[in-house]
């Protein structure tokens, strides 16, 4: 007997989860006059846009594209055999709310495989050739696919629809909540694994593996797992696999970062600190005022306030109280991509809103002691924020 192809899924959404998103923006899409949606990824760590629609992820830089009408079924362009089609039966269990699949073996690194792509987007935009189009992050497009599909539909408008779908996808459902929490659930498990592992000797990518190898192990299939060592109380920087290969020491300081998915392509991500011995004074006391820091963020962020006055208030706290302004991304929003708006920054629009996701994790580096943390917190419908980390918020000694 051939298995069944939903057996295979990973903690699938549900078929009303989708159906929700789908209701959502087709709502949106019919306020803002827009016809059909045209998005691309090509991973699916910040290429989140096509696993929301479909619950289908974009992997390894290979482009998926999705064109989603407001009055019919989804047509996926996606890698495959020139000329392939799948004609998905309702009830199929994976390819939800698709009418087609087009299939093309286009690859980046040949760069004139994307005409093979834009000609079966075309194929499908074919109905809508006097239509207004709306590009969902023209950012996560290849140029030459965006240029060859206005030269060849002169007479559609095309607009930028990215807001129009971010703001919907900010808020998080019930459902999702639910996978943000059990993907939290997970990292606490991955990095008390690695922290329960490490010991004097072992490489840095060592103990990461350790993460990496426990958070697969519970269902997520993606994520970065980033670390670094140094004796306590001297600088350091989070770095990727290939930064990874410095031998442990007794007595060092060791950082890692647990920033994967889960449950529905849900993301999360946790970091703390760990000593190989005992935590020295000044990197303590650094770490107190951290968590204080957090705190004054925690209690600037409620429903219908904007993201870059917590920003401006943030650094003013910082300034005030002689540490660094924040030159990069200190929290954020997250779902199906790792990160996503509201960002927590000066140049940011949105305001919170109920049912946020937020990654927090100020780091900063203050006479010579690297400070850090990192949980994730859910914005009630009342302010609260509920921390869905249960990993305590503290330095490990080992």
């Amino acid at each position: 007997m051939a298995v069944a192809p939903a057996e295979r899924l990973n903690f699938p959404v549900s078929d009303a989860e989708l159906e929700r998103r789908w209701r959502g923006l087709r709502a949106a899409m019919a306020e803002a006059g827009i016809d059909v949606l045209v998005t691309q990824n090509n991973n699916d760590h910040m290429g989140g846009y096509v696993k929301y629609l479909t619950d289908l992820s974009a992997t390894n830089g290979y482009p998926v594209s999705v064109v989603f009408p407001r009055d019919d079924l989804m047509t996926l362009v996606r890698q495959g055999p020139f000329g392939g089609i799948d004609e998905p039966i309702s009830g199929n269990g994976i390819y939800r709310g698709i009418k087609q699949v087009l299939h093309t073996p286009s690859f980046a690194t040949a760069s004139y495989c994307f005409q093979y792509d834009s000609e079966l987007l075309l194929r499908a935009l074919k109905a809508y050739a006097k239509a207004r189009i709306g590009l969902v992050c023209t950012y996560q497009f290849g140029h030459a696919h965006v240029e060859h599909l206005k030269a060849a539909l002169p007479q559609a408008s095309f607009i930028e629809a990215t807001d129009i779908v971010d703001r919907f996808r900010a808020v998080k459902s019930a459902e999702e909540l639910d996978m943000i929490r059990r993907t939290a659930a997970l990292q606490d498990k991955a990095i008390k694994a690695a922290f329960d592992a490490i010991e004097p000797g072992m490489r840095e990518s060592d103990v990461a593996a350790v993460a990496r190898f426990t958070a697969e192990k519970l269902g997520s299939e993606q994520g970065i797992y980033l670390c670094c060592s140094a004796p306590a109380e001297t600088p350091l920087r989070l770095g990727q696999r290939h930064f990874q290969n410095r031998r442990l020491k007794k007595g060092d300081q060791y950082i890692l970062l647990v920033e994967t998915n889960g449950p529905g392509g849900q993301y999360t991500e946790i970091g703390r600190t760990c000593v190989l011995g005992k935590v020295p004074s000044r990197l303590a006391d650094e770490f107190a005022f951290t968590l204080e820091a957090r705190r004054h963020v925690l209690a600037a962020i409620r429903p219908g306030v904007r993201a870059d006055d917590v920003f401006a208030s943030y650094c003013d706290f910082m300034r005030r109280n002689g540490r660094p302004e924040e030159k990069r991304l200190f929290a954020h929003n997250q779902g199906c991509d790792m990160v996503e708006r509201p960002l927590i920054r000066q140049d940011e629009t949105m305001s919170f809103a109920a049912g946020m996701n937020l990654a927090i994790h100020p780091s900063y580096v203050n006479k010579g002691v690297m400070s850090w943390i990192c949980d994730n917190y859910i914005l009630g419908e009342d302010g609260t924020l509920e921390r869905i980390h249960a990993f305590p918020e503290v330095i490990v000694e080992r």
